[in-house]
Order: C-alpha cells, then sequence, then structure tokens
C-alpha cells in the first residue's frame, strides 16, 4: 500500500523506536543498575536498597490499563494520538527525574515516591509506543522494530546503569540524573516527531479491551507459546553471575562482562536477530536460539558438575547465553507479538504478552536459586538445558496442531 503524503517513512518509524526505547531503558538502567550501586557505595543498607523492586509494579500491571491507554491512542476516525500521549507521560517522567535528583537519596523513601511516578509514567508511555510500532510498521519491519525494542533496551540500561555512575562520581548525583533526563527528553521529543501524521484510525470498530484480546484463539495460543519460550530461555539468566563468581573470578571482571561485554554482544545479537528474522523468520530464528540455549547450557552444566574444560569456555558460553543469544531470542519473540497483536488494539494485546514475560521472568528468579542452592550448578545448568530442547518438541507440537499459532 502506498504511503500517503506527511505520513512517516518505514526508517523515520524505526529511528523513533530506537529513540523511545532507549530513552525508556536509560531509565530502568538508572532504576535497576545504576542506583542500588549509588545507595551501596553511601553505605545504606541491602534491605533498604530492596526497596527498589517496589518500582517493578508498574511494569507487571500495565496491562491493566492499557485498554484505557489504547482508547485514548486511537480515537475513531481521526489521527492516532500517539505523540501526544508520549510527551505528556514523558513529561512527567522527566519532572520526576528531576525531583529525584532535587531530594537526593537520604532519606530513601522521598527519592523512592519520585521514582515510582516515573515508574507509571515511563509504563504508560510503553504501552502508547508499542501500540504505534504495531500499528505503523509493515509486516516485513516487524523483526527491525523489535531489533529496536531489544537493541536499544541494552543501549539504554548501559547509559543508565554505566555511564550513570561515571557522572555520579564526577558531578555529583543530582547534576547526573538532571543530565539523564535531559537525554531522555530529547530521544522522547524525536519519537514524538516521527510519529506525527500517523494514518487515521477507523471509523468505527470495536473499543480496545483485555476481554477482547483474551477472546482471540491465536492471543491465547500465542500466551501458551510465549510461557513455554520464556522458561526455556530465562530460567538460567539470574544465575549466570553468580557463577562466574563461584568460578573465581572477580566482581570486577564480571562486571566488566556485564556492562561492555553485554552492551556489545546484545546489541549486536539484537540486529543479527532482526536480520534472522526477515531471512528465514520467526519459527525458524526461535527455534535456532532455543537449539544453540541447549549447547551452551550443557556446556554450563558440564563445567557445574567439575568437567576439565578450558577456563574460558565456561566464561564464553555465559556471555554468549545472557547477552547476544537472549537477544536474537527475544527479537524474534516480539516481532511475532507484533504479528499476533491487532492493530486496533496494539498496545493491549502487545502488553499482555509483555507482561506475561515478566511475571515470569520474576518467578524464574525465585525458582532458579532454589534449584542452583540445593541441587548444584550441575543439576541446575544440566535442566537448562534440557528444557530448550522440550520447548523446540512443544513449539513444534503446537504449531502443527493449533495453527496460525506461529509465522513461519
Amino acid at each position: 500500500m502506498a504511503r500517503n503524503a506527511g505520513q512517516p517513512g518505514q526508517a523515520a518509524i524505526l529511528s523513533g523506536l530506537w529513540a523511545a526505547y532507549v530513552a525508556q531503558s536509560v531509565i530502568g538502567g538508572l532504576t535497576w543498575g545504576g542506583l542500588p550501586a549509588v545507595l551501596r557505595d553511601q553505605g545504606l543498607p541491602l534491605d533498604r536498597i530492596g526497596l527498589l523492586s517496589l518500582l517493578i509494579a508498574p511494569w507487571a500491571l500495565k496491562v491493566l490499563w492499557s485498554p484505557v491507554i489504547e482508547r485514548w491512542r486511537l480515537p475513531p476516525g481521526r489521527t492516532p494520538r500517539t505523540a501526544l500521549l508520549v510527551l505528556l507521560f514523558g513529561l512527567i517522567a522527566v519532572l520526576g527525574l528531576l525531583a529525584t535528583g532535587a531530594v537526593g537519596l537520604v532519606p530513601l523513601l522521598p527519592a523512592l515516591a519520585c521514582l515510582m511516578v516515573v515508574a507509571f509514567a515511563t509504563a504508560t508511555a510503553d504501552i502508547v509506543v508499542d501500540g504505534h510500532a504495531v500499528g505503523a510498521l509493515a509486516r516485513s519491519r516487524h523483526g527491525w522494530g523489535n531489533a529496536a525494542q531489544v537493541g536499544g533496551a541494552y543501549v539504554g540500561s548501559a547509559i543508565g546503569a554505566g555511564l550513570l555512575l561515571v557522572m555520579v562520581a564526577r558531578i555529583g548525583w543530582t547534576g547526573a540524573v538532571w543530565c539523564m533526563a535531559g537525554l531522555v527528553t530529547v530521544l522522547l521529543v524525536w519519537f514524538a516527531v516521527t510519529a506525527c501524521g500517523s494514518a487515521s484510525s477507523p471509523a468505527a470498530g470495536p473499543r480496545p479491551s483485555l476481554r477482547r484480546a483474551l477472546a482471540r484463539r491465536d492471543i491465547r495460543q500465542g500466551l501458551m507459546l510465549t510461557a513455554i519460550f520464556v522458561v526455556a530461555q530465562k530460567l538460567s539468566l539470574g544465575m549466570l553471575g553468580p557463577f562466574l563468581i563461584d568460578r573465581g573470578i572477580s566482581l570486577a571482571t564480571v562486571g566488566l562482562l556485564n556492562g561492555s561485554g553485554s552492551l556489545v554482544l546484545g546489541l549486536l545479537g539484537a540486529l543479527l536477530g532482526g536480520a534472522a528474522v526477515q531471512r528465514w523468520g520467526v519459527r525458524t530464528t526461535m527455534i535456532g536460539a532455543l537449539v544453540s540455549q541447549a549447547i551452551l547450557m550443557l556446556c554450563l552444566a558440564l563445567s557445574g558438575a567439575g568437567a576439565a574444560l578450558p577456563p574460558a569456555l565456561p566464561v564464553a558460553a555465559a556471555l554468549l547465553s545472557g547477552s547476544a543469544l537472549s537477544a536474537i531470542g527475544f527479537t524474534a519473540l516480539y516481532a511475532q507479538f507484533m504479528r499476533w497483536a491487532d492493530p486496533g488494539q496494539g498496545g493491549v494485546d502487545f502488553t499482555l504478552f509483555q507482561c506475561l514475560d515478566g511475571a515470569l521472568s520474576m518467578g524464574l528468579g525465585l525458582v532458579a536459586g532454589i534449584v542452583a542452592q540445593q541441587a548444584g550448578y550441575g543439576v541446575f545448568f544440566g535442566l537448562a538445558a534440557v528444557l530448550p530442547v522440550l520447548a523446540v518438541l512443544m513449539l513444534q507440537w503446537l504449531v502443527k496442531t493449533h495453527t496460525p499459532a506461529m509465522s513461519a
């Protein structure tokens, strides 16, 4: 279909998505990556630092208000309000960041209150951005759109969790956070510019709602497939760092690997994932990621069981699994989210899948710690090697018996 005059092209849309996802992840990296280190450096006890986990709540619950946001975004017969809503919630988030920098970190509760406002605003803006991506991107560009989502997350997290710490050491907490707020402002303004001129919504149609999403068979099947893939890919993520520490690798080295190494490999993995989806399709890319995950987990299982392996091998396996391979797999999964989502309520459908991913991730973190502690790394990573194989078999069976569950 030809693009109407005044509507943004696919390249402009993708650049805006990169900007929006980097901005959101700068805030996430600041909150969950940079801030804990800053608080510990200032001597706060771990139980107080643990209060930061409360800031995950808006991201886990945003599906509850996603239908309202989509109704605001998609007025019948009119141009979507995507740019307006992102600027509105972005302004709230930026003001919250400015307030966080101004109140300081001692006492902690005022800063947490400001960051909770930021979390609600950012999670809500994410609904708008995801809905825009579903509706504005051509199907042939879904892989690149999700490369922006996953790759932007790695870039933003590196800024918020890495560069922030350098800036705090140089100019203090207030100046560093205000610089982050300025960067977020620039990125969200660019997204708003690229989102202007989107095609008008249909004059009439069903109202966006969770009931409408769950009534669709492909959405229900998609949720099942999502659960299978997430469990297979994410069980091991939380234990990779502790495993490397217990292998005798220093904290500083692990930090360097998780920082610069993960940024480079994660961004590369997102781009490779986007290219793989374009070339071979979602299903093939996801299966390739699962098979590769099984091989890497087998390597870690052998190392954890005491097998004599070259010292660099388990380190490389952990790094590739936690960054590059994860980015490839989830770029493909998020591309499939777009294909399952209804453009008439893309923000609702996409958010539903994301919230399931987030809820499972939290639960898997708890299970992983218990299994690794009680059974040891050998058994834990052995289980993590078996799950991707089972996931491939289950995905293939579901695709054959419950079409159209997944794109080729």
